[in-house]
């Protein structure tokens, strides 16, 4: 498994990437619309989806920074559910993962 320092650079790097990409959106969006009927409802669609793109982002952009805050309290990698070691394999897998396997799946049901 990397390191801590290692991880917490690759989760700062992703957080400077989903900054820029949340701000490229939020400029497309304060765009003016076209005065064209067709063209302004291709727009709308258009806006709608990169929308959701924000949300997804600003989402992860959570993650991370609670994934940070764990590294940085020294509680990263362990379960916040039941407290146990969160598997190495899961965390490469999902470096912002908060609960152990058994846990993720408990709480899906």
């Amino acid at each position: 498994m990397k390191s801590l320092t290692a991880i917490a650079a690759s989760l700062e790097a992703r957080l400077v990437e989903l900054n820029e990409h949340a701000v490229a959106i939020d400029e497309s969006l304060d765009q003016p619309g076209d005065d064209d009927w067709a063209e302004s409802a291709t727009e709308s669609e258009h806006d709608e989806v990169l929308e959701g793109l924000g949300e997804l982002a600003v989402a992860e952009i959570r993650q991370i920074r609670l994934a940070l805050a764990r590294i940085e309290a020294g509680s990263y990698g362990t379960c916040e559910d039941c407290g146990e070691a969160i598997a190495p394999r899961r965390l490469e897998a999902v470096p912002c993962a908060e609960m152990c396997v058994a846990c993720a799946e408990s709480a899906d049901d």
